[in-house]
Protein backbone atom coordinates (compact mmCIF):
# COMPACT_ATOMS: atom_id res chain seq x y z
CA UNK A 1 0.00 0.00 0.00
CA UNK A 2 1.45 3.62 -1.05
CA UNK A 3 1.24 5.97 1.12
CA UNK A 4 1.18 9.68 0.20
CA UNK A 5 4.59 11.59 0.34
CA UNK A 6 4.42 14.71 1.72
CA UNK A 7 4.99 18.21 0.19
CA UNK A 8 8.26 20.09 -0.16
CA UNK A 9 9.40 23.34 -0.72
CA UNK A 10 11.10 23.25 -4.25
CA UNK A 11 13.76 25.07 -2.88
CA UNK A 12 15.11 26.91 0.17
CA UNK A 13 16.88 30.42 0.65
CA UNK A 14 19.16 30.58 2.99
CA UNK A 15 22.07 33.31 4.16
CA UNK A 16 25.73 31.91 3.81
CA UNK A 17 28.92 33.99 3.98
CA UNK A 18 31.94 32.66 1.87
CA UNK A 19 35.48 33.38 1.16
CA UNK A 20 35.69 34.86 -2.19
CA UNK A 21 39.01 36.14 -4.05
CA UNK A 22 38.40 39.84 -5.37
CA UNK A 23 39.68 41.12 -8.40
CA UNK A 24 40.64 44.84 -8.12
CA UNK A 25 41.20 46.78 -11.18
CA UNK A 26 43.52 49.62 -12.00
CA UNK A 27 42.69 50.07 -15.59
CA UNK A 28 39.38 49.86 -17.47
CA UNK A 29 41.12 48.84 -20.68
CA UNK A 30 39.67 44.91 -21.03
CA UNK A 31 42.40 44.09 -23.39
CA UNK A 32 45.13 45.29 -20.97
CA UNK A 33 43.76 43.56 -18.29
CA UNK A 34 42.66 40.12 -20.39
CA UNK A 35 46.78 40.17 -21.38
CA UNK A 36 48.13 40.64 -18.05
CA UNK A 37 45.83 37.66 -16.44
CA UNK A 38 46.52 35.81 -19.38
CA UNK A 39 50.61 36.11 -18.84
CA UNK A 40 49.79 35.55 -15.23
CA UNK A 41 48.23 32.13 -15.91
CA UNK A 42 51.13 31.18 -18.41
CA UNK A 43 53.36 31.52 -15.46
CA UNK A 44 51.43 29.73 -12.96
CA UNK A 45 49.03 27.27 -14.86
CA UNK A 46 46.05 26.27 -12.93
CA UNK A 47 45.65 29.59 -10.84
CA UNK A 48 42.46 31.12 -11.82
CA UNK A 49 41.06 27.45 -12.79
CA UNK A 50 36.81 28.27 -11.70
CA UNK A 51 37.90 31.06 -9.55
CA UNK A 52 34.45 32.32 -8.43
CA UNK A 53 35.60 36.59 -8.01
CA UNK A 54 34.32 39.82 -6.81
CA UNK A 55 35.23 42.71 -9.17
CA UNK A 56 36.53 45.85 -7.19
CA UNK A 57 35.62 48.99 -8.89
CA UNK A 58 37.10 51.12 -6.12
CA UNK A 59 40.08 52.29 -8.28
CA UNK A 60 38.05 53.37 -11.39
CA UNK A 61 35.28 55.01 -9.67
CA UNK A 62 36.48 58.58 -8.35
CA UNK A 63 37.24 59.24 -12.51
CA UNK A 64 33.94 57.36 -13.13
CA UNK A 65 35.62 55.85 -16.24
CA UNK A 66 33.30 53.20 -18.42
CA UNK A 67 33.16 50.02 -18.07
CA UNK A 68 32.54 47.58 -20.60
CA UNK A 69 30.95 44.74 -18.57
CA UNK A 70 30.04 42.58 -21.59
CA UNK A 71 33.41 42.33 -22.87
CA UNK A 72 34.85 41.96 -19.32
CA UNK A 73 32.49 39.17 -18.33
CA UNK A 74 34.20 37.19 -21.11
CA UNK A 75 37.79 38.55 -20.97
CA UNK A 76 37.42 36.74 -17.22
CA UNK A 77 36.00 33.82 -18.15
CA UNK A 78 38.36 32.59 -21.04
CA UNK A 79 40.89 33.20 -18.39
CA UNK A 80 39.20 30.76 -16.10
CA UNK A 81 37.79 33.52 -13.75
CA UNK A 82 34.03 32.98 -13.17
CA UNK A 83 32.73 36.93 -12.04
CA UNK A 84 29.42 36.54 -9.70
CA UNK A 85 29.47 40.39 -8.06
CA UNK A 86 31.05 43.53 -8.22
CA UNK A 87 31.80 46.19 -5.63
CA UNK A 88 33.54 49.86 -5.00
CA UNK A 89 32.12 51.23 -7.77
CA UNK A 90 30.30 54.70 -8.78
CA UNK A 91 26.53 54.48 -9.29
CA UNK A 92 26.90 54.44 -12.88
CA UNK A 93 29.40 51.60 -12.61
CA UNK A 94 27.42 49.92 -10.40
CA UNK A 95 24.47 50.08 -12.55
CA UNK A 96 25.81 49.23 -15.68
CA UNK A 97 27.64 45.84 -13.86
CA UNK A 98 23.66 45.11 -12.28
CA UNK A 99 22.60 45.43 -16.01
CA UNK A 100 24.91 42.75 -17.35
CA UNK A 101 24.04 40.87 -14.37
CA UNK A 102 26.41 41.27 -11.92
CA UNK A 103 24.84 42.31 -8.65
CA UNK A 104 26.54 44.60 -5.67
CA UNK A 105 28.72 42.28 -3.33
CA UNK A 106 27.64 42.33 0.41
CA UNK A 107 29.96 44.41 2.59
CA UNK A 108 33.34 43.25 3.41
CA UNK A 109 33.65 42.40 7.29
CA UNK A 110 35.99 44.87 9.09
CA UNK A 111 39.56 44.57 9.25
CA UNK A 112 42.32 45.41 12.06
CA UNK A 113 42.96 48.95 10.89
CA UNK A 114 46.68 48.40 10.16
CA UNK A 115 45.68 45.38 7.64
CA UNK A 116 43.41 48.39 6.21
CA UNK A 117 45.65 50.54 5.81
CA UNK A 118 48.01 48.32 4.29
CA UNK A 119 45.91 47.39 1.54
CA UNK A 120 44.51 51.04 0.92
CA UNK A 121 48.96 52.24 0.39
CA UNK A 122 49.42 48.69 -1.20
CA UNK A 123 50.95 49.98 -4.82
CA UNK A 124 49.29 48.03 -8.24
CA UNK A 125 52.03 46.42 -10.01
CA UNK A 126 52.48 48.35 -13.16
CA UNK A 127 52.74 44.94 -15.20
CA UNK A 128 49.26 43.00 -14.35
CA UNK A 129 47.29 46.06 -14.03
CA UNK A 130 45.03 44.06 -11.37
CA UNK A 131 45.57 42.68 -7.48
CA UNK A 132 43.83 39.90 -5.97
CA UNK A 133 42.68 39.73 -2.65
CA UNK A 134 40.85 37.71 0.20
CA UNK A 135 37.63 39.12 1.14
CA UNK A 136 34.90 38.12 2.94
CA UNK A 137 34.50 35.66 6.26
CA UNK A 138 34.47 31.95 5.55
CA UNK A 139 31.43 29.80 5.59
CA UNK A 140 30.20 28.22 8.85
CA UNK A 141 30.46 24.31 8.63
CA UNK A 142 32.36 21.35 10.50
CA UNK A 143 33.73 23.97 14.01
CA UNK A 144 33.48 26.62 11.62
CA UNK A 145 36.80 25.61 9.97
CA UNK A 146 36.67 23.60 6.60
CA UNK A 147 35.46 25.19 3.54
CA UNK A 148 35.44 21.66 1.35
CA UNK A 149 35.34 19.51 3.55
CA UNK A 150 37.81 16.24 3.39
CA UNK A 151 36.36 12.82 2.67
CA UNK A 152 35.43 10.87 5.70
CA UNK A 153 36.73 7.52 4.27
CA UNK A 154 40.11 9.08 4.63
CA UNK A 155 40.02 10.01 8.10
CA UNK A 156 40.79 13.69 7.03
CA UNK A 157 38.19 15.38 9.31
CA UNK A 158 40.54 18.37 10.80
CA UNK A 159 40.85 18.14 14.75
CA UNK A 160 41.70 21.23 17.06
CA UNK A 161 44.97 21.16 19.32
CA UNK A 162 44.52 23.74 21.41
CA UNK A 163 44.51 26.99 19.21
CA UNK A 164 45.82 24.77 16.32
CA UNK A 165 43.74 23.30 13.84
CA UNK A 166 45.60 20.62 12.68
CA UNK A 167 44.63 18.37 8.81
CA UNK A 168 46.72 14.77 8.78
CA UNK A 169 45.80 14.07 5.38
CA UNK A 170 46.81 15.20 1.94
CA UNK A 171 45.21 18.08 -0.10
CA UNK A 172 43.82 17.36 -3.34
CA UNK A 173 43.68 20.06 -6.11
CA UNK A 174 39.86 21.69 -5.32
CA UNK A 175 40.41 21.40 -1.65
CA UNK A 176 40.13 23.99 0.64
CA UNK A 177 40.58 24.25 4.47
CA UNK A 178 40.21 27.73 6.44
CA UNK A 179 41.65 28.01 10.17
CA UNK A 180 39.46 30.67 11.87
CA UNK A 181 40.76 32.22 14.32
CA UNK A 182 43.95 29.94 14.40
CA UNK A 183 47.22 28.77 12.53
CA UNK A 184 46.56 25.51 10.28
CA UNK A 185 49.10 22.39 10.50
CA UNK A 186 48.79 20.70 7.39
CA UNK A 187 50.81 17.13 8.35
CA UNK A 188 51.09 16.05 4.61
CA UNK A 189 51.04 17.51 1.06
CA UNK A 190 49.42 20.28 -0.22
CA UNK A 191 48.62 19.77 -3.82
CA UNK A 192 48.67 21.59 -6.87
CA UNK A 193 45.20 23.51 -7.10
CA UNK A 194 44.73 22.98 -3.70
CA UNK A 195 44.26 26.12 -1.18
CA UNK A 196 45.02 26.89 2.82
CA UNK A 197 44.27 29.73 4.47
CA UNK A 198 44.40 30.29 8.26
CA UNK A 199 43.79 33.76 10.34
CA UNK A 200 47.04 32.74 11.94
CA UNK A 201 50.29 31.33 10.49
CA UNK A 202 50.47 27.93 8.37
CA UNK A 203 52.76 25.36 8.74
CA UNK A 204 52.72 22.50 5.81
CA UNK A 205 54.99 19.53 6.58
CA UNK A 206 55.21 18.51 3.13
CA UNK A 207 55.26 19.95 -0.27
CA UNK A 208 53.41 23.02 -0.96
CA UNK A 209 52.03 22.98 -4.24
CA UNK A 210 48.76 24.65 -3.68
CA UNK A 211 47.94 28.40 -2.75
CA UNK A 212 48.63 29.26 0.89
CA UNK A 213 46.95 32.27 2.38
CA UNK A 214 47.98 33.18 5.81
CA UNK A 215 46.63 36.25 8.27
CA UNK A 216 43.60 35.97 6.40
CA UNK A 217 41.96 38.53 8.87
CA UNK A 218 44.93 40.85 8.67
CA UNK A 219 47.69 39.71 10.74
CA UNK A 220 50.49 40.88 9.08
CA UNK A 221 52.98 38.99 11.62
CA UNK A 222 51.73 35.89 10.42
CA UNK A 223 53.68 33.60 8.43
CA UNK A 224 54.07 30.50 6.32
CA UNK A 225 56.38 27.43 6.62
CA UNK A 226 57.23 24.51 4.22
CA UNK A 227 59.65 21.98 3.95
CA UNK A 228 59.06 22.12 0.41
CA UNK A 229 58.05 25.45 -0.63
CA UNK A 230 56.94 25.25 -4.40
CA UNK A 231 53.26 27.43 -4.69
CA UNK A 232 51.42 28.87 -6.94
CA UNK A 233 50.45 31.86 -4.68
CA UNK A 234 51.31 33.05 -0.97
CA UNK A 235 50.06 35.79 0.80
CA UNK A 236 50.17 37.74 4.01
CA UNK A 237 47.37 39.96 5.12
CA UNK A 238 45.66 40.59 1.69
CA UNK A 239 49.53 40.98 -0.01
CA UNK A 240 50.31 38.25 -2.22
CA UNK A 241 53.29 36.75 -4.15
CA UNK A 242 52.67 34.45 -7.27
CA UNK A 243 55.60 32.12 -9.32
CA UNK A 244 55.12 34.78 -11.93
CA UNK A 245 57.66 37.01 -9.49
CA UNK A 246 60.35 33.98 -9.63
CA UNK A 247 61.22 32.42 -5.82
CA UNK A 248 64.76 33.37 -4.77
CA UNK A 249 67.51 30.57 -5.64
CA UNK A 250 67.71 27.52 -2.90
CA UNK A 251 64.32 27.98 -2.24
CA UNK A 252 62.09 26.37 -4.94
CA UNK A 253 60.72 22.65 -3.71
CA UNK A 254 63.40 23.34 -0.27
CA UNK A 255 62.47 24.31 3.18
CA UNK A 256 61.07 27.54 3.37
CA UNK A 257 58.97 30.31 5.18
CA UNK A 258 56.98 33.66 3.72
CA UNK A 259 56.51 36.75 5.85
CA UNK A 260 55.77 40.33 5.51
CA UNK A 261 59.07 43.19 5.56
CA UNK A 262 56.72 46.08 5.48
CA UNK A 263 54.83 45.59 2.39
CA UNK A 264 56.86 42.98 0.79
CA UNK A 265 56.52 39.06 0.65
CA UNK A 266 59.59 37.57 1.84
CA UNK A 267 60.63 33.99 1.18
CA UNK A 268 64.03 32.52 2.49
CA UNK A 269 65.23 29.26 3.40
CA UNK A 270 64.86 27.60 6.76
CA UNK A 271 68.62 26.34 7.73
CA UNK A 272 68.57 23.42 9.86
Amino acid sequence: MSHPVPDLPVFDLKSSAWTLTVLRLHTADVEALGAALAACGADSPGLFDHEPVVIDLAALAADDLAVAFPALLVTLREQGLLPVAVQGGSPAQMAAALEAGLPEACARLPRSEPAAQALADEPAEASAEASIEPAGDAPSSVAGDVLAALPAEEGGEPHRMGGTLVVDTPLRSGQRIYARGADLVVLSAVSFGAEVIADGSIHVYGPLRGRAIAGASGDSSARIFSTGMDPQLVSIAGIYRTTEDPFPAGVQGQPAQVRLEGERIVIEPIRF
